[in-house]
């Protein structure tokens, strides 16, 4: 049976401080939590949240990373740099990279393969616009973008990859899939793995639902078949919000 993997997105927000004071909150509420939770936090908080989580049952993740390990590539951060301070995780792909930094489906397979190569376990983002979803396109759109993701990745690396799915018309509106649509579209993506890696390991892989997740509503999304957790974005700066979210049972 898949684990339940929960893992907070804080995008540009919180201050050094702020995270400290928010884990010390945090750590206490989540403490007797069977799911794996996950803290993807801003660089320049990472190492003050990677020694405030020592003895926790939190890991820790990023939100970004570059393809190169080292280079003329000013203000970005490698993979290898992100590992030799524990980082675990990191996210790739997300729809704001997509959309506001021009990242495309070939930029984010080459993330995924430098992130797999220092040993770090990808969170990948998928999801479609409203015009795609209201032109019928969600599915084949979705498809294309795990298509190009997982080119040349290898199957034994799939035990260390979560897919998120994340409707871009969802996140930060308020807005969220119906737990039956989201499970359907999870059980498409699911079938495409299953199209490229088999059965047994598309059964295993983390897939979490993103976009306007909250405590109102998660329950009913993680109790769905094909959902493993979530890719929570606001919701997550709210330490007693959050950890109603991370208690899942």
């Amino acid at each position: 049976m898949r684990k339940k993997v929960i893992a907070g997105n804080w995008k540009m927000n919180m201050l050094p401080n702020e995270t400290i004071n928010f884990i010390d909150k945090f750590s206490k509420l989540v403490k007797d939590s069977e799911n794996e939770i996950i803290l993807c936090v801003p660089f320049v908080d990472l190492f003050y949240a990677l020694l405030h989580v020592q003895g926790t049952n939190i890991k820790i993740g990023a939100q970004n990373m570059y393809w190169e390990e080292k280079g003329a590539f000013t203000g970005e951060i490698s993979g290898n740099m992100l590992k030799s301070i524990g980082v675990e995780y990191v996210i790739i792909g997300h729809s704001e990279r997509r959309a506001y930094f021009a990242e495309t489906d070939e930029i984010v397979n080459k993330k995924i393969k430098a992130a797999l190569k220092c040993k770090l376990k990808p969170i990948i983002c998928v999801g479609e616009t409203l015009e795609q979803r209201e032109q019928g396109k969600a599915i084949e759109i979705i498809k294309l973008q795990i298509q190009e993701a997982f080119k040349d990745i290898d199957k034994n690396d799939m035990e260390n990859i979560i897919i998120a799915y994340e409707p871009i018309w969802a996140i930060g509106t308020g807005k969220t899939a119906t737990s039956e649509d989201a499970n359907n579209t999870i059980k498409a993506i699911r079938e495409e793995i299953s199209k490229i890696y088999g059965q047994d390991v598309a059964k295993r892989v983390i897939m979490q639902y993103g976009g306007s997740v909250k405590s109102s509503n998660s329950q009913e999304l993680f109790s769905m078949s094909d959902i493993d957790g979530g890719l929570v974005g606001g919701a997550s700066l709210d330490a007693e919000e959050f950890s109603k979210i991370a208690n899942y049972k």
